[in-house]
């Protein structure tokens, strides 16, 4: 990356890092507090008493019979937009203004000119990942203009190491937090299911104790232990879909990095 950007990487990086530990206990007492005063309010059950059933229709009632787990799921599930709110920023930023290709034609242009001037312009315009390495490497491939104690296939070399080193600075800012999408996207259904069995076990143990079959009460605890298998299902699909979407995206811009690096290599080699 260029010098300017550097100073600014590890202030960046330590907000970015406290963010990530903040997200999770934040998203928590927020899901707890939801639970019990929103959820679990008098007015979404029979007699204004969260001892009975939900009244009918009352779907945030349903949702607090779900049990103990469900603001676990809760938290699961709102860690997973907040990072998805996240990621989505960061890759809009990422990507820069304007469209991506086009300002890699234009660098393409001005090097086939032998303008560098022109394309370190271009960069700053663009801004962005690809622009960062983009600039960086054209930074270096001026420095070898001048460099006279090496040959051309130091100096190639020089330059394709130069995109190695600003990829590898630019591809964790890129990357980071999907691993909480990809763990959140495994474990949010066995919490789902673990709600549920233990909603269902309590849901027996009462009939048990109740001493004679209601079928009644029995349908009841079974839907309101469900409910964690559905909001364990929910997460987890949110999850792996916006994983592989981001997954995606990112994987095109590292292929422009790539195809940028090659032709100015590709570039320099030409003109020298």
């Amino acid at each position: 990356m260029s010098e300017m950007s550097k100073p600014n990487a590890p202030v960046q990086k330590k907000e970015s890092n406290l963010f990530s530990i903040l997200v999770i206990p934040v998203s928590l007492v927020v899901c707890i507090v939801i639970y019990m005063f929103v959820l679990g309010s008098p007015g979404n059950f029979v007699n204004n008493d969260t001892h009975n059933n939900p009244k009918v229709g009352n779907y945030m009632g349903v949702v607090y019979k779900g049990g103990t787990i469900v603001p676990i799921l809760m938290t699961l599930f709102l860690i997973v937009l907040i990072y998805v709110i996240e990621r989505l920023l960061t890759i809009r930023k990422a990507k820069g203004e304007g469209d991506v290709d086009e300002f890699l034609k234009s660098v393409k242009a001005s090097l086939d000119k032998g303008d560098v001037t022109n394309a370190l312009k271009a960069c700053d315009k663009q801004k962005g990942s690809v622009a960062n390495v983009v600039k960086a490497t054209l930074e270096k491939y001026k420095e070898m203009e001048s460099e006279t104690g090496m040959n051309k296939d130091q100096k190639i070399l020089s330059i394709q190491k130069e995109v190695e080193e600003a990829t590898s600075l630019e591809l964790p800012m890129l990357e980071k937090n999907l691993v909480f999408l990809a763990t959140i996207a495994s474990v949010a259904t066995l919490i789902g299911l673990l709600g549920t069995v233990l909603g269902m076990i309590k849901a027996f143990a009462a009939l048990a104790i109740a001493g004679n079959p209601d079928a009644t009460a029995l349908a009841t605890g079974i839907s309101e232990a469900l409910i964690n298998t559905a909001l364990g299902i929910l997460t987890s699909a949110v999850a792996i879909i916006m994983y592989n979407f981001f997954t995606t995206k990112i994987d095109g811009l590292t292929y422009r990095i790539d195809e940028a690096g090659v032709s100015i290599a590709q570039s320099f080699a030409s003109r020298h």
